[in-house]
């Protein structure tokens, strides 16, 4: 009998009680042995799935948002126990990277069909220990928006709340020297964020920010923006997006790249973020992980 751990983020913008026990219902009459826990602090998630590793799971759930999904996937790193993703949170973008349902009852289907598939992930070491990204790590301008948006927000106004930030704070948006450092090659320019990409979209299927991008491909992208006022925010904003379907390729003010190892050093120092998660401040080193993570979903490999 397989044996699932569901570890669920009660403060997620997208979790209740009665969904939590759906969910259980749906891998009980799959014939699965179910346990479970609900996160209460930072770092549970991470902590949790470490114990359901200890305790035999062959499937560890994570019910939130994608922080609680890659705190659950460092636990998971190299094991080859799977993770499970059902969606709760205000983006989950890996999941819509992976075309998984939104509602939480089909996404515990997916699950319990018992297909996975291999994916990359984004490391990065830090002052507080080793952390890993399945979407993006983002230095300057979207590190911010992370930080100042409020759960309240995104819990009312879902993904909105992070434009509702951006709107909020897009006059104070100012370039600093960047020095963004690919596979040894270095690169300078004036910018205002740099977004290290495993994946090709930021809000699926909508905003592609990447052509060509896929999640087990073996390398990182790199999307380098420089923004000195409202205006300039929205020109390589719109032209991202643009970039994002057709390919216009980078320009004076938006910078692409792809690598294995990409370092990210500012003049002005500058918060980091990966999968929405606040993670110190420049520099900071990406190194891409090659299929090391197993994720339950259609499309078995």
């Amino acid at each position: 009998m397989a044996r699932v751990f569901v570890i669920t983020n009660p403060v997620a913008a997208r979790t209740n009680s009665d969904d939590r026990l759906a969910v259980e219902r749906v891998f009980r009459a799959s014939g699965w042995q179910v346990e479970g826990a609900l996160t209460k602090a930072p770092g549970d998630a991470r902590r949790l799935a470490a114990e359901a590793l200890d305790l035999g799971a062959d499937v560890v759930v994570a019910f939130g948002g994608d922080g609680t999904t890659m705190q659950a996937a460092a636990a998971l790193v190299g094991t080859g126990v799977a993770l499970g993703i059902v969606p709760g949170g205000t983006g989950n973008v890996l999941a819509g990277n992976l075309r998984l349902p939104s509602a939480p009852v089909p996404a515990a289907q997916v699950i319990a069909r018992g297909r996975s598939r291999l994916i990359d992930l984004g490391r990065l070491e830090r002052a507080d220990g080793t952390h890993y990204f399945a979407v993006a790590a983002g230095v300057g301008a979207d590190a911010k928006i992370m930080a100042q948006t409020k759960t309240a927000e995104k819990r009312q106004w879902g993904i909105g709340g992070y434009f509702a930030t951006l709107f909020r704070t897009l006059s104070t948006i100012r370039n600093s020297p960047y020095r963004i450092t690919i596979d040894g090659e270095t690169v300078t320019m004036m910018a205002a964020d740099a977004l290290v990409l495993n994946c090709s979209e930021l809000i699926p299927p909508l905003i592609r920010a990447v052509r060509g991008a896929e999640l087990d491909d073996g390398i990182l992208d790199v999307v380098v923006l420089a923004a000195d006022t409202p205006y300039q925010c929205g020109r390589g904003l719109f032209r991202a997006i643009v970039n994002g379907w057709i390919g216009t390729g980078s320009t004076p003010y938006l910078l692409y790249a792809r690598g294995r190892e990409i370092t990210v050093q500012t003049e002005v120092v500058q918060p980091v973020q990966y999968d929405g998660e606040v993670a110190g401040t420049t520099p900071v080193t990406a190194v891409v992980v090659p299929r090391s993570l197993r994720i339950m979903a259609d499309g078995a490999q």
